[in-house]
């Protein structure tokens, strides 16, 4: 069988290694040339809209998927209508607009921050009247690791923000003060049968996921599950998604969920019996779903920028090095580790160590 993914980064090529051993093949659809996800995958180099190229990875695949959210929604709509797609593509329609996703999660009495369209400069005077300050405005569409956001604090802050980000769909939502983020990572298959991994715990850096912990036992690994169960019910999805989510003060409000493999889920290709791309890929090829159960404590480092050097990584008791074949630039994620431990104590050790050896 061949798997069709849209996008040839990090994801396609975490998804083609897991795929491989099952018998699969894959190919991706990318406009760059140098898609890392190409030495692995058969590549047809086009823009992610381009209808030939749309049509000729139909012929050649059983299956689309897709590994990130800023695609052609209007080209794989057309697509669908003779191809499978999966996840829906309802889900990457309300995932990748803020607002339609906000509205979803309040739909199905998923908590979220107070939120705020903002379609004009009387609606963001408006903004800070409704949600006090700071509150936070972003785009709408294609923000991603931080892009598109800006923390207000003041009226100053109001008007730069506004000047930046003018022009394009907006939204307003309250600041909020939490004590953690964390993400639930679910899985559903065609006959709607839902398993879940352990909730990781994640620490941002610029924006940017920096570490991700697998929370065994964790109180609020339930309460997750049943507001993404809602979602993925609602969805009739099929697939890997991820729901993440603040906790303050014991209660957990939704921030965004992503129709697709995640990075805080990138410590189960060691760290669970199976991993959520080889889950992914039996989910929507309709095969029987594995375990999710944690093999021992673990936890992701992502690598951002540049890589730290590999021999001192691997020397690392319980250290697993992914590289991802990229390019070194800012804010670029070439990389990431997992490390693994029987106790959370020998963890913290190894996790100190593995972080200190980052620049």
């Amino acid at each position: 069988m061949r798997v069709g993914i849209i996008g040839g980064g990090q994801l396609a090529r975490m998804l083609a290694l897991a795929g491989y051993p099952l018998g699969l093949e894959f190919t991706v659809l990318d406009p760059a040339q140098d898609a890392c996800a190409s030495v692995l995958c058969e590549h047809i180099c086009a823009p992610y809209d381009d209808p030939n190229a749309l049509s000729q990875l139909a012929e050649k695949c059983d299956v689309i998927t897709y590994e990130f959210e800023n695609v052609s929604l209007e080209a794989l709509e057309v697509l669908a209508e003779t191809t499978a797609i999966r996840p829906p593509l309802t889900a990457l329609a309300k995932s990748r607009d803020r607002l339609k996703e906000k509205t979803l999660f309040q739909e199905l009495e998923i908590p979220t921050p107070r939120f705020l369209a903002i379609d004009s400069h009387q609606d963001l005077e408006t903004a800070p009247k409704i949600l006090g300050w700071p509150f936070v405005l972003k785009t709408r569409q294609f923000g991603y690791d931080g892009k598109g956001q800006h923390v207000i604090h003041h009226r100053k802050d109001m008007e730069d923000a506004w000047n930046s980000l003018q022009g394009q769909p907006l939204i307003a939502e309250s600041f909020i003060p939490f004590q953690r983020e964390v993400s639930i990572i679910g899985v559903r298959n065609a006959h709607g049968q839902i398993i879940f991994y352990p909730l990781s715990e994640n620490v941002h850096k610029n924006g940017i996921l920096h570490t991700s912990r697998c929370r065994l036992g964790d109180s609020q690994t339930r309460p997750a599950e049943v507001l993404a169960t809602r979602l993925l019910d609602r969805l009739d999805y099929v697939g890997v998604l991820a729901l993440e989510l603040f906790e303050i003060n014991g209660r957990l409000l939704a921030n965004e969920m992503a129709p697709r493999v995640h990075n805080s889920g990138h410590w189960t290709i060691e760290g669970a019996e199976t991993s959520q791309f080889e889950n992914h890929l039996r989910a929507i090829l309709d095969l029987p779903l594995g375990t999710t159960e944690a093999v021992k404590h673990t936890a992701m480092v992502n690598f951002i920028s540049v890589l730290p050097e590999p021999t001192d990584v691997l020397e690392l008791p319980g250290v697993h090095l992914h590289t991802y074949g990229k390019t070194e630039r800012p804010g670029r994620k070439v990389g990431h580790a997992t490390i693994r431990a029987a106790d959370n104590k020998i963890l913290d050790i190894r996790l100190h160590h593995l972080l200190a050896l980052l620049p």
